[in-house]
């Protein structure tokens, strides 16, 4: 098994590529040890020292690592924790209860037209393009013109998540969607 490995616009954050699927829809995050109980392979990233957040796509897996540990120290450990992951033949999550993203719950109301549009936009232009640099953006809500985005794995912490998210996030929504008159993170 080769495990490819890409650097991402966070410099704690990298992007292991095993070769095969990691979850078959949405996305996981594990922004600690703790919230990794359910998921065998982010419970042996965890185990690796300096290991402060793990972050599930459909064939990528994001790990985040502390300020103190450097990745020459940390990689080995974590491209071994992967590969034994995989071989071992267990699910990436033991329940499938942390599986997030993909889907959206139908919103009602007045706003709902915009918030399908936002939605959709989401999905089909931003979604895509933060997946490739090993992260996700989720919904969670509209509210008189502002848009509220959770942003997960390598766009979590990341020194130009607020430039993607006001630059081009919100740039994107705004052009599409005039009641679009800002875009805000919120954390979960």
């Amino acid at each position: 098994m080769f495990i490819q490995t890409e650097s991402t616009p966070n410099p704690a954050t990298l992007k292991f590529l095993p070769g095969q699927t990691v979850l078959e829809a949405g996305t996981a995050d594990f922004p600690s040890a703790n919230a990794a109980e359910s998921s065998p392979l982010a419970s042996r990233i965890f185990a690796v020292g300096g290991v402060t957040g793990v972050f599930f796509g459909n064939d990528f897996v994001t790990v985040t690592k502390a300020e103190s540990v450097e990745w020459e120290h940390v990689k080995p450990a974590i491209l071994g924790a992967i590969m034994e992951h995989f071989q071992s033949g267990q699910p990436a999550i033991a329940d499938g209860s942390q599986s997030s993203g993909g889907g959206h719950a139908a919103h009602e109301g007045e706003d709902a037209e915009i918030v399908n549009q936002i939605k959709d936009l989401l999905d089909t232009r931003v979604r895509p393009a933060v997946a490739q640099d090993g992260g996700d953006i989720t919904f969670h809500g509209f509210d008189r013109g502002v848009v509220y985005l959770h942003m997960q794995g390598a766009c979590a912490g990341c020194p130009s998540s607020t430039l993607t998210l006001k630059m081009g996030i919100e740039n994107l929504l705004r052009h599409y969607i005039p009641e679009v008159v800002e875009v805000r993170p919120v954390a979960v």
